[in-house]
């Protein structure tokens, strides 16, 4: 019955054979599989979202995380980070995988091990304040789409590129191998990212982190984004305690609005500790007080009181100028940290 598709069947395969397939750098292979997995969740995305999220709250979603994306790659291009690969390349002879002759074992070894790898890294950057500065960046998305995976501080991708790669050394691999495994891992961090819904997904959740999986990572509250850091595997979260499964009632930071590009770089800078600005009639008190003072060392003796007011001035002045210029000392760690504004304090631990 079906003879008569022989024909079609054949012209198909003939034009698929004569066909002449473009000649693509790994580079180029990686950057288009990235491109039509991302078209392919938007697309998804568009037609059946799971979470229902405002028009305007996903353009600037959108747009700031693609923003961050092109600034990110443009940084990276600049600080040439591909020499840290070839520089731990050289050294990757004498790596903890380099005895593994098998190219396809040696492949799925470093990948199951790269994806630990960026759990413990994940992990970290919630659990050191210093690390949560940049990736807080991250967390200020407030719905969660497939761009999410694109909004980083251009800081946490550098370092996250210095550990990979380390990785490269210590694991003993190519950075040709790395680059295929990493492909692979930003599909999964789109996907996982992507504002969708299906079914069966509870049991491919079982080994594999999914949408449903991550939203919990996205909470406002604290309790539930410390939990799930896995890129491509769950097991990770499971066998380290770390894995959680709930619904989040709301997605990103707790008392942080929508950013734009802009207000999202500078959320990201690192701020010191500002001493609170002095009111001027506080000046004024102090400047009485202190010719006040003045005066009285003298005896109140006449005909000085406006030599004591000029002196007391310029005194009082240059100690409030110097006071705002100077760091917090450690005897004075009552003035507001604003990196334990994000990880210690009560009010605001769920950011």
């Amino acid at each position: 019955m079906f003879t008569k598709f022989t024909p079609l069947l054949h012209q198909i395969e003939s034009r698929v054979q004569a066909f002449e397939w473009p000649d693509l750098t790994s580079g180029e292979a990686r950057a288009l599989i990235v491109l039509a997995a991302f078209w392919l969740l938007f697309a998804l995305e568009a037609r059946c979202a799971y979470r229902p999220v405002e028009p305007r709250t996903s353009r600037q979603s959108y747009f700031a995380n693609i923003g961050s994306f092109i600034l990110n790659d443009t940084l990276m291009s600049l600080l040439s980070v591909s020499t840290l690969w070839l520089i731990a390349e050289r050294y990757a002879d004498h790596g903890l995988l380099s005895g593994i002759a098998n190219p396809t074992l040696k492949g799925v070894v470093s990948f199951v091990l790269l994806d630990l790898v960026l759990y413990l890294w994940h992990r970290a950057n919630h659990s050191f304040d210093a690390l949560w500065t940049f990736h807080k960046i991250h967390h200020s998305d407030r719905t969660m789409n497939v761009s999410t995976a694109f909004r980083l501080h251009g800081i946490e991708v550098f370092l996250t590129a210095a550990i990979k790669a380390l990785f490269i050394a210590v694991m003993g691999i190519d950075a040709a191998v790395l680059l295929a495994n990493e492909a692979i891992v930003t599909v999964f961090v789109m996907f996982h990212h992507a504002n969708i819904t299906f079914p069966g997904e509870g049991l491919l959740g079982r080994l594999f982190v999914v949408p449903r999986i991550h939203r919990a990572h996205h909470s406002t509250r604290r309790a539930e984004h410390d939990n799930n850091y896995g890129a491509v595997f769950s097991l990770w979260d499971r066998f380290f305690r770390t894995f959680t499964d709930v619904e989040p009632k709301s997605i990103g930071l707790a008392q942080v609005p929508g950013f734009g590009l802009w207000d999202l770089i500078r959320y990201g800078l690192p701020q010191l500790p500002q001493r609170p600005a002095v009111k001027p009639e506080t000046v004024q008190a102090m400047i009485a007080e202190a010719a006040y003072f003045r005066a009285e060392k003298r005896g109140f003796a006449p005909g000085y009181d406006f030599i004591d007011w000029v002196e007391a001035e310029r005194e009082i002045l240059q100690k409030t100028r110097t006071a705002r210029r100077q760091p917090v000392g450690a005897a004075e760690r009552h003035w507001p940290n604003p990196l334990a504004l994000f990880r210690g304090h009560d009010t605001l631990s769920s950011c």
